[in-house]
């Protein structure tokens, strides 16, 4: 049953976000001087073509066909008027450049969070990586460079990011454990996990873990592959147990500096909110555009460094090597002085990560390897 409370925090989260669509409507509609108010339509269907071949876009009927170049001149608009200001980051014609902001929630953000997940992600909270006052961490830490993260995969449209995120952690702290990089099976999670996560229709990882940690291990990626949609449990391949954890804890909520320290031990699994026109057509530099804490998407950070005075997460996606970075966006850093807070995105809100008990004392991290 839905409760006053409950009416007035969507309400309020629905506010939030069209008051963010709105300022991003402004920009366009305020700039007379971007590059789109002089494209000739042919200009931009040659634009358009272009993107199509590079994409491999096929749409089914003319009706179709037009619908999408209507949407992409509007995202075109959109990016044209953003890059046309100084900022720390771009947007581009990136493979969303035909789908409006709410097809991109509908297919990409799957990360379902709510006042019960917050209630489990508080009971198994740990002071594990809480930074002392007098410690140093390392400048720089990324996890790519030692080998701990596999290749840049993509769930396609099947709201399947937090088997993603939970699986790329898994297979971090296994490479750190045992010296071996093992593609893992996001597939079993959507297919066999269903006490609470619900496959293509979203999830959280958090029960990912506790699957993974309960059923003795997880299968590979090869023997158990990604459909890009709902199957059923596969009763053999899910009692193959390649990997395996010994649980999951939580950095403590709302601290970027206790993540940081998390991350300088092994990859982090978080949540994020990523609607918005800026973050779907992100495609380089550090992220500091308009973002709440609304979490809708599950990602990794694999790491964090600094640029040109800018402080930054290295994230992990899940939408294929034409997002972003190659697969990867950077998140401002330090979002709020002192590093307290939800952060950018709300990426410090429910960090959580899995654990191996013979990790767990001996904590052969970047850190315990770091010059300081």
């Amino acid at each position: 049953m839905t409760t006053p409370a409950t009416t007035t925090i969507i309400l309020l989260l629905f506010s939030a976000t069209l008051s963010l669509m709105m300022a991003d409507m402004s920009i366009i509609e305020n700039d007379n001087n971007h590059p789109s108010k002089s494209r000739t339509d042919e200009e931009i269907m040659h634009i358009y073509k272009k993107w199509m071949i590079e994409h491999g876009k096929v749409y089914n009927g003319i009706e179709e066909s037009e619908k999408r170049f209507k949407i992409f001149k509007d995202n075109l608009v959109f990016i044209d008027a953003h890059n046309s200001e100084n900022r720390t980051y771009k947007v581009g014609l990136n493979v969303f450049a035909d789908l409006t902001n709410e097809e991109y929630r509908s297919y990409y953000l799957g990360m379902k969070y709510d006042a019960h997940r917050q209630f489990v992600q508080s009971k198994v909270a740990s002071q594990r990586y809480a930074v002392s006052s007098d410690e140093i961490l390392p400048e720089s830490v990324d996890w790519r460079t030692e080998g701990a993260v596999s290749t840049i995969r993509n769930q396609g449209k099947c709201a399947s990011c937090w088997a993603f995120s939970a699986i790329a952690a898994v297979e971090g702290i296994n490479m750190i454990m045992t010296g071996e990089l093992i593609d893992l099976s996001e597939q079993e999670l959507i297919d066999c996990d269903r006490t609470i996560n619900r496959g293509c229709a979203g999830g959280v990882m958090n029960y990912a873990f506790r699957f993974i940690t309960r059923n003795g291990g997880i299968d590979t990626q090869e023997d158990y592959p990604y459909l890009e949609a709902d199957g059923k449990c596969n009763a053999t391949k899910v009692n193959t147990k390649v990997v395996s954890i010994d649980g999951y804890e939580t950095v403590p909520s709302n601290n970027e500096n206790d993540l940081k320290k998390a991350v300088a031990y092994q990859p982090i699994s978080v949540g994020i909110e990523a609607y918005g026109w800026a973050f779907k057509l992100y495609v380089s530099g550090i992220f500091t555009g308009r973002c709440g804490t609304s979490l809708d998407h599950a990602v990794v950070v694999v790491g964090y460094g600094s640029e040109n005075g800018v402080d930054y997460w290295i994230v992990r996606n899940s939408w294929g090597s034409n997002w972003g970075e190659s697969g990867y966006v950077r998140i401002k850093r330090n979002n709020v002085a002192g590093g307290i807070g939800a952060g950018k995105c709300g990426i410090a809100m429910i960090p959580s990560y899995p654990i191996i008990n013979e990790y767990a004392d001996g904590r052969a991290g970047v850190v315990s390897s770091a010059s300081i």
